[in-house]
């Protein structure tokens, strides 16, 4: 195994496809994104499945984070927000599945990357834009002017406005992939340490590695809970405006 940190983000071809004179190969990054929606719908399907009245531990789980999601939904959006908690929960979802996967031994963290958490953000931009407009026409363009703020201010605060929202699926983007990165390469340099310091040495950063993967799952969970957040915030701004 390479010590470099690094090394683990690397996206490497599995098979090898193109269509149409683009690549789309599937890569180590395509399969995980695939296990992750494999393993949320699975975690959905064993909880409501036996649907007992005395819930087993995998439903008692399901239950309390669709509670959860639930309880950010209507705290943010009120009851208007039920027609996108679908959207959100499988959001959430996703998000917290792939931060997961990179706790297994030799698997892919997939939010480690921009390219992926700007997708994801993106798609949240372009949704939550999409509907703001449909609800409100052009009256949504307020969100960059609100009402009652005096017309002179009106050539510095509009820029100001419009730059902060453009901003928003690069700074979610950002905020998720580099605590997914960072995470990762402290993990896999005390790894490396604990390896190298041998039999009698390996006790201090063996310590170290157990307290810091407690911590880095519990990263994994508040980014998972970040996103989803700042996600039902966006979309507030959209239904609400100012």
């Amino acid at each position: 195994m390479s010590g470099n940190p690094l090394e683990q983000f690397l996206v490497k071809p599995l098979i090898p496809l193109k269509m149409g004179g683009y690549d789309i190969t599937f890569t180590n990054s395509s399969l995980f994104m695939v296990l992750t929606t494999a393993a949320a719908l699975c975690f959905q399907y064993a909880a409501v499945r036996g649907d007992k009245v005395i819930p087993s531990r995998i439903q008692s789980l399901f239950e309390m984070t669709y509670d959860f999601i639930g309880s950010m939904v209507k705290d943010n959006l009120g009851v208007e927000g039920k027609k996108y908690f679908p959207f959100i929960f499988s959001l959430f979802l996703f998000v917290l599945f792939g931060n997961l996967w990179g706790m297994v031994p030799y698997s892919f963290t997939f939010t480690s990357h921009i390219i992926v958490t700007f997708a994801l953000s993106l798609i949240v931009f372009i949704t939550v834009t999409i509907i703001g407009l449909v609800k409100h026409g052009f009256k949504f363009f307020r969100l960059f002017f609100p009402e009652g703020v005096p017309w002179a201010i009106a050539p510095i605060l509009i820029p100001i406005e419009i730059i902060a929202y453009c901003f928003r699926p690069i700074t979610l983007a950002i905020r998720l992939f580099a605590n997914m990165m960072a995470g990762h390469m402290v993990l896999k340099l005390f790894g490396g340490f604990t390896v190298a310091m041998g039999f009698l040495g390996f006790w201090a950063p063996f310590t170290f590695l157990i307290f810091f993967t407690a911590f880095e799952i519990f990263v994994a969970l508040l980014q998972a809970y970040v996103f989803t957040i700042l996600t039902c915030i966006y979309l507030h701004d959209s239904l609400h405006l100012h």
